[in-house]
């Protein structure tokens, strides 16, 4: 299966990218960055993007299944406005055109607690892509919803910090489904979803990502 990913260049971006190009299922692995990667494979090929201008790049949107794992923090992107833009605007239109081309398979990644119907900014801006994509028709639509990540060597201290408190609550045995997930693990169970589930839609929620 030739791959497509945007996000390539986040925590689980990264996991992905690895995990796919090690994978002899994925024959080739093309992410769309704003800037240089870093990254070299034989199978990887890298495409520059202007990401509000995505139709320029729309004939290299083709192949077998996109993962669409971009997203920022309102402290990164500095206003909700830019957010929204961010982690909506733009993985909305990627999907669009992905499903112009009639690329088959898409992989969301979202958000536990995710609704359109939510009160919290972050879950209705995650449910309504997870919605508007739904809408969009793929022969196979899958969507990851993670609670708290673990990053590789992050340096927020506020993530170290829940992390080791949802950690030590696990091993008394409470609140086990929210136990923090590390990124490589969900980019192996990504990478996975496609090969081994049927057509159709297909929610991955929190408490049966690790048994996936």
């Amino acid at each position: 299966m030739k791959a497509l990913i945007i996000g390539a260049t986040g925590a689980t971006g990264k996991d992905l990218v690895n995990v796919l190009l090690q994978d002899p299922a994925y024959t080739a692995v093309v992410i769309f960055v704003r800037r240089p990667s870093g990254m070299t494979h034989p199978k990887l090929l890298e495409i520059l993007t202007d990401f509000d201008k995505l139709d320029e790049v729309g004939a290299q949107i083709t192949g077998d299944v996109c993962f669409l794992c971009l997203g920022t923090t309102l402290k990164a992107a500095g206003s909700k406005e830019k957010q929204w833009h961010i982690d909506y605007d733009i993985p909305l239109k990627f999907a669009g055109i992905a499903s112009e081309k009639g690329i088959p398979r898409m992989v969301l990644l979202s958000a536990h607690g995710a609704s359109s119907n939510s009160g919290v900014f972050y879950s209705r801006m995650k449910g309504k892509l997870e919605e508007d994509i739904a809408s969009l028709a793929f022969d196979q639509y899958i969507v990851f919803k993670p609670g708290m990540l673990l990053r590789k060597n992050t340096d927020r201290s506020g993530e170290r910090i829940m992390a080791g408190v949802l950690n030590f609550l696990n091993s008394l045995g409470v609140i086990r489904k929210f136990r923090p997930l590390p990124t490589a693990v969900l980019a192996e169970k990504m990478a996975k979803a496609p090969k081994v589930l049927t057509a159709g839609k297909h929610v991955i929620a929190l408490d049966k990502i690790f048994g996936f």
